[in-house]
């Protein structure tokens, strides 16, 4: 799924500093050489020799490990017949530290390669655990655009308490994009809670109010079976959203999440704020109108709705300052959903210097029409560092 996770490439800083680093067995040997040779015979390079093997161990395949203890040990062989001190002790010595070191590197490094198979096997796991939980929407859905997206702050993490859910009904598109209460293993199965129920009863439910009754069920007994705190405490933020067929509006029924955004094909940002607040999902419950009412909003051509969790406008820079959204995109225009969350992405990371305390759900769902323009036209964002 695009965006979820972090995946480092090759290229940039980090990728130069990694090319650096694997090259530092090779430098070693080298050093240790110049060294060896530079200096009078009483002195030896010995511990370059040493180090080699042992960089190499969680770097190199197991050959090449193999081949630079090798290295090192030949080299140590050669110097000492240079210096005509092959037959002293302390050249024994020398050679059996660095074979014994070579070898070292070798167990090492069979135990760094299979902890990088389970590893490797536990992230497989992970994505295929993401598929089911979080499919990937389609581009197109009942000629909308849509993209989604899930930034984990956790950097390997792929799902958590967020969540995000498009699906075509007979009543139109239906959206969600939620936010759990509570980290780790209890998050992800109330996301696997929400995200089941409301595939469900969207397909069947006339109504919004209906569709986020269904959830909230879903939830309270999902919350008593369990038997935990949940069972009192647990809610989930929710904003629930539908685009009739043919139809260029759309409803939304916010429920305790942060406002959904309308980018507007001329650069204008719309912050579709409820115009009554509404209880998370949970805790309806607790107040007689805390279910909230749908509210109708224009969704015009060349339009683009954006609703996104709380790790995209409590994301903070250095000084604590919050990104704002809205503020950030105010001006700005992009070819599609997929454009504008890449750029949401990228100018978050630069607000937060990669420092991103929570996970981030984006779900962006464009019109297409004559509103949008032809060419894409941006402002860099990062010129708001200081909003």
């Amino acid at each position: 799924m695009a965006g979820l996770g972090r995946q480092d490439g090759d290229g940039g800083a980090d990728g130069t500093a990694r090319r650096v680093v694997r090259t530092m067995p090779v430098l070693l040997i080298l050093l240790g050489l110049v060294f060896d040779l530079a200096t009078p015979p009483s002195f030896t390079g010995s511990p370059f020799f040493t180090a080699a093997p042992l960089i190499a161990a969680p770097l190199y395949a197991f050959r090449a490990t193999a081949l630079t203890g090798i290295a090192s040990s030949l080299t140590v062989v050669g110097l000492h017949l240079h210096n005509g001190t092959s037959a002293k002790v302390e050249a024994l010595t020398e050679l059996v530290t660095v074979v014994t070191v070579s070898a070292l590197a070798l167990l090492i490094n069979r135990v760094v390669r299979r902890s990088g198979e389970r590893l490797a096997s536990a992230r497989g796991i992970a994505e295929a655990a993401q598929r089911a939980v979080l499919p990937t929407p389609a581009e197109r859905i009942a000629g909308l655009r849509v993209h989604a997206r899930y930034e984990a702050a956790q950097a390997d993490a792929f799902i958590g308490g967020d969540l995000y859910a498009v699906q075509d009904t007979p009543y139109g598109v239906r959206l969600a994009v939620g936010d759990v209460r509570g980290k780790g293993l209890g998050a992800v199965e109330a996301v696997a809670v929400v995200l089941g129920a409301f595939r469900e009863a969207a397909e069947t439910e006339p109504t919004l109010e209906g569709l986020a009754q269904r959830l909230e069920r879903a939830l309270v007994r999902e919350g008593a079976r369990r038997g935990s705190l949940d069972a009192v405490e647990g809610f989930t933020t929710c904003v629930l959203g539908e685009v009739p067929p043919g139809a260029e509006r759309l409803r939304l029924l916010n429920r305790g999440h942060p406002e959904p955004l309308l980018l507007h094909a001329d650069g204008r940002v719309a912050v579709l704020a409820p115009a009554e607040p509404a209880l998370p999902l949970g805790l309806g419950e607790l107040a007689a109108d805390g279910a909230g009412r749908p509210e109708e909003r224009p969704f015009p051509a060349g339009s683009t709705l954006l609703l996104y969790t709380d790790g995209l406008s409590e994301a903070r820079n250095g000084s604590g300052a919050f990104y704002d959204p809205a503020a950030r995109l105010r001006g700005r225009v992009f070819a599609g959903p997929e454009e504008l969350l890449g750029a949401l992405s990228d100018d978050v990371r630069r607000h937060t210097g990669g420092a991103a305390t929570d996970d981030m759900a984006l779900l962006a769902v464009g019109r297409t029409g004559e509103g949008r323009p032809g060419r894409r036209r941006t402002v860099p964002a990062a010129h708001h560092d200081d909003l």
